[in-house]
């Protein structure tokens, strides 16, 4: 039965804590995302459930659990369209041969990184085919969270800078190469359980693209009647619209619901970017993602059960994870041209992992792919490499001995 007074109440102490975290780790030079995410595991059984077991039980009830998550899968629906939104195809056509190289190399590597480690890690935590939990695995390893880093370039002023420009490129790339490679994970997991004809699998796929180039060329025909400083409310919601349906035509065609909203917003018009994002992100942000953060924490217990190999194995995450995505990005940035300083700083901020982990990993608990104690880990993963992003960039600012300018290949002092 729903109780509605316990229901308000969670939100107040999960949209409380939230805030309260938030603000407690940016005194320390974190990025807000690092302390929402720390509120929510804090809430979890990690702490409050240790600390005060009676408390947590009383506050998250597993039948109040279904309401929280209803109300946070419609933020999440919103706030990955944002992400699509803010996908610049202009930008990505103008980059030059450092970004796009550095771009492919720092997707490449974690993504056969991340597939060598799953087929160590399958006899212990794998469920399912052995193929898919790889496939997941690997795009998983190879997700920025994009949002996160443009907060951490607007903070350091990298914005506009040729660093942040191909900051930006190789996030973009990666993030719509891990929603790519996410939609066809679920798409082959659903298929196995409900016994669809691949055959006819590809067909909807294709369908719905179809689709969704033809809402596109209609909304760019209909967004030529409206100024892109003033966007009524009006034409708000029905981009709003857009992505919820989207969302679960992406549920029904077996992609998940946050693939559809991720391409709802890739056939937005670019020209409402900026109004989109100042009309919902607010409320999205600030409201509705921490309700996603907590019951992310609600599923994570980071005192691992299975022992002191459960350590040594997320040890190993961490190393992959790392070397996969810093050590890959500053590999190809600096064999594109790139001086060591930029390479580095650049390689840790694709290394920030964030909400967009966060999401993936959902999905992947979702459907069967991951196991609770593996699940556990990858979000203790997304949670440590995000937080060493900034102290590790202020560490590679003091250490260098003179400003380190970006320069094409054809200019590079090797």
């Amino acid at each position: 039965m729903f109780d509605n007074a316990l229901f308000l109440f969670q939100i107040a102490v999960i949209v409380g804590s939230s805030w309260l975290f938030a603000t407690m780790f940016r005194r320390f030079g974190q990025p807000r995302v690092v302390g929402e995410m720390a509120a929510g595991i804090a809430l979890g059984p990690t702490l409050l459930g240790w600390i005060a077991p009676a408390a947590y039980s009383a506050l998250f009830p597993p039948a109040s659990l279904g309401f929280l998550n209803a109300l946070s899968q419609s933020g999440l629906v919103m706030f990955v369209f944002l992400v699509g939104v803010r996908v610049d195809f202009e930008e990505l056509r103008a980059q030059s041969r450092v970004a796009l190289i550095t771009s492919i190399v720092s997707v490449t590597v974690p993504l056969l990184m991340g597939l060598a480690l799953a087929f160590y890690l399958y006899p212990v935590y794998g469920h399912g085919k052995e193929s898919h939990f790889a496939l997941f695995l690997g795009t998983a390893m190879c997700a920025t969270a994009f949002p996160v880093l443009a907060r951490i370039l607007l903070e350091r002023k990298l914005l506009g800078t040729p660093l942040g420009s191909v900051a930006i490129m190789c996030a973009g790339v990666a993030d719509v190469t891990a929603w790519i490679l996410l939609a066809v994970v679920v798409a082959l997991v659903k298929n196995d359980s409900s016994a669809r004809p691949w055959w006819l699998t590809i067909l909807i796929l294709v369908a719905y693209g179809l689709a969704m180039l033809l809402v596109r060329k209609i909304l760019d025909e209909w967004a030529t009647r409206f100024d892109e400083k003033s966007l009524p409310l009006n034409a708000i919601l029905v981009f709003s619209v857009l992505a919820l349906v989207s969302g679960a035509v992406g549920e029904i065609v077996g992609v998940h619901a946050l693939v559809g909203a991720f391409v709802a917003g890739l056939v937005t018009p670019r020209k409402f970017r900026s109004q989109l994002i100042d009309k919902l992100e607010t409320v999205t942000i600030l409201l509705l993602m921490p309700l996603f953060f907590a019951l992310t924490g609600v599923r994570t217990n980071l005192i691992f059960t299975n022992g002191a190999g459960s350590y040594l194995d997320f040890a190993l995450i961490m190393l992959v994870a790392v070397g996969g995505k810093w050590g890959g990005t500053m590999v190809g940035a600096k064999a594109s041209g790139m001086g060591w300083s930029d390479a580095c700083q650049l390689g840790l901020m694709m290394n920030t992992r964030g909400l967009v982990e966060l999401i993936v990993l959902n999905v992947g608990l979702d459907t069967g792919i991951l196991s609770p104690p593996l699940f556990s880990m990858m979000v203790c993963m997304a949670l440590a490499t995000t937080a060493m992003t900034m102290p590790l960039m202020d560490w590679v600012e003091r250490r260098r001995s003179r400003p380190a300018a970006l320069v094409s290949p054809r200019l590079s002092p090797g």
